[in-house]
């Protein structure tokens, strides 16, 4: 999945932490800048509690299910709310069987202002699902969270499938591992690409749609052929999203975690994003295809909604972003239940002319996946909650909350562990997908190499007309044309440092840049635009910057080869 960071803490919250931690530090001796003293006392106290014997099973072990499990959950997203657990089908076995509960802390669309609150009346949640990286470590380093080393032998899911270098690649810098990973992977995996509307494309004479000019030629009979039809949606433009995945179309081998970086590898340096030939080539395109009103006029102030709707309906004929399997699954269920010669599918990655299609990569995916979830010292029993995300992230859980409970849509497990789908499996698509949109919000610790390989394993018996679109498109295109980008993560400084204040200068520019561009009128004014942004970010310390980066790009090299 392409690599993403929503959002920093803003400065505010930094300085907050930091007194909430000395207002409730008494005992705390001179630190080290990496949790200290007190982090190490905190932890004994934790795991003298939590290796009592007291409502575990064997060697100590908690088993889930034997007594009530309850903890506080907050999403740190603007965009997050998190559904009533127990509200589906999926949670309410859950919360039966297991016998576990949990109470949602919503942002109410200001993330970063909420948990500011929640750290200055040292009211935290028991759980933070975030981003991972600098955001964590600024807790972490305030004593804020709980280590999990104590429990990775005792509840072994997470360990059996992420592995010991996923797991290395999660340690903090004072060698423990804070995080549960979401929708980690040692396989290939995402969903980033091109969705096509397939009654606009056949009755355009389903014209060849690989190269770039390919795809400007199409798009221009579009326009001209369907008035009210988007012919390029972008998505979420102002996250990247389809910009990003024309940026792959532009050279072999040069994925879109370089934009996401804001940093190009050249050798063994990361070097500026407003310099790569790449990008600047891209983001003349992109600008090409808005000032031609050949892609959405609204691409950086459109919402999700207002996109769901378009490709519900039809009106858009080619739609690009991180993930757009959700929405073009969604779109091809409207539409094909109307008229079954309608709907969507996804094409191969676009390219420039002359290049290796096969050298493309329209997305990314990193072994650590998406973002974690931390455990807070607020928390009265972290080993329990730990024990469940654990649970949560094996295959039992997996099953319960992708495909519901044992016996609607899978009956048993075949020898692998993977579900043995029912016939309702397929013939109830819509109510699956009902499910599954409800169910999606509560995967926060997903095993992607548990779920795709159950998906399509289970798809691969199917005639091609009866699988489940999205897997269908994942299996022949997506999976195939996602490089792996591991090495890239982790990079960010922490927000209060020099090079943290650095990269939030440079970010401003950067998007600016971007969306100047976009509305540029001509090819020559977008690299006046990008080259006026190279010397802004220079003086602001954008070579800093990158050196810092590069440090940290060099490490996770040495540590991915072992060393």
């Amino acid at each position: 999945m392409a690599i993403r960071r929503i959002m920093l803490y803003a400065m505010a919250i930094l300085l907050i932490a930091a007194a909430v931690l000395a207002g409730c530090s008494n005992n705390e001796s001179g630190g080290n800048g990496e949790g200290g003293q007190n982090t190490n006392n905190e932890q004994g106290n934790i795991s003298e509690q939590n290796n009592s014997g007291e409502d575990s099973g064997e060697n100590g072990i908690f088993q889930l299910g034997s007594e009530p499990v309850e903890f506080s959950f907050y999403g740190n997203y603007d965009w997050y709310t998190m559904p009533e657990w127990g509200g589906d089908k999926a949670t309410a076995w859950i919360k039966e069987n297991m016998k576990v509960n949990i109470e949602a802390i919503n942002s109410g669309g200001n993330a970063a202002q909420k948990l500011n609150t929640m750290i200055a009346s040292n009211e935290l949640p028991d759980v933070i699902w975030m981003e991972r990286g600098a955001d964590v470590e600024k807790l972490r380093a305030a004593g804020m969270l709980v280590p999990y080393d104590d429990y990775l032998e005792k509840y072994p899911n997470l360990k059996e499938w992420l592995g010991e270098e996923g797991l290395n690649m999660l340690r903090s810098p004072d060698g423990k591992v804070y995080q549960f990973p979401n929708w980690y992977t040692n396989q290939p995996n995402g969903n980033a690409g091109y969705v096509v509307n397939k009654k606009i494309y056949e009755e355009l004479g389903s014209p060849k749609l690989e190269t770039t000019e390919d795809f400007y030629n199409y798009l221009t009979m579009v326009k001209e052929n369907y008035p009210d039809v988007v012919p390029f949606d972008p998505y979420l433009a102002k996250e990247g999203q389809g910009l990003d995945v024309l940026y792959s179309a532009f050279a072999e081998n040069h994925p879109n975690i370089y934009v996401g970086i804001r940093g190009v590898p050249n050798g063994d340096q990361l070097t500026s994003i407003f310099t790569d030939p790449v990008f600047r080539e891209s983001t003349q395109f992109a600008s090409r295809l808005f000032r031609e009103k050949l892609m959405s006029q609204d691409a950086f102030t459109q919402t999700l909604d207002q996109i769901k709707e378009k490709v519900n309906t039809g009106r858009v004929a080619v739609i690009a972003s991180a993930s757009p399997t959700e929405v073009g699954m969604e779109g091809h269920i409207q539409l094909t239940a109307q008229d079954p010669d309608a709907g969507y599918f996804m094409i191969w990655p676009i390219h420039k002319e002359g290049l290796d299609k096969n050298k493309i990569f329209t997305g990314t995916y990193n072994k650590l996946g998406w973002n974690v979830s931390v455990i807070t010292k607020a928390a009265e029993d972290p080993e329990k909650i730990f024990a469940f995300l654990d649970w949560y992230t094996g295959p039992e859980g997996q099953r319960v909350i992708f495909w519901g409970p044992e016996g609607e849509y899978w009956d048993s497990v075949d020898e692998d562990g993977a579900p043995i789908f029912t016939e309702k499996y397929i013939s109830d698509n819509e109510g699956l997908s009902k499910l599954q949109g409800i169910t999606t919000n509560f995967q926060w610790n997903g095993n992607t190499v548990y779920i795709d390989t159950s998906k399509a394993k289970y798809e691969m018996t199917l005639p091609e007309d009866q699988r489940n679109w999205a897997t269908r498109w994942q299996s022949e295109i997506t999976w195939k044309t996602q490089a792996d980008a591991t090495e890239f993560i982790n990079l960010d400084p922490m927000p209060d440092s020099e090079e943290g204040i650095i990269q939030q200068t440079v970010e401003d520019i950067f998007l600016e840049a971007r969306a100047k561009a976009l509305y540029a009128k001509s090819d020559e004014e977008v690299l006046e635009i990008l080259d006026q942004a190279e010397k802004d970010a220079q003086a602001a310390g954008y070579d800093s910057l990158l050196q810092f980066k590069t440090a940290k790009w060099q490490e996770n090299l040495k540590k991915l080869n072992g060393q």
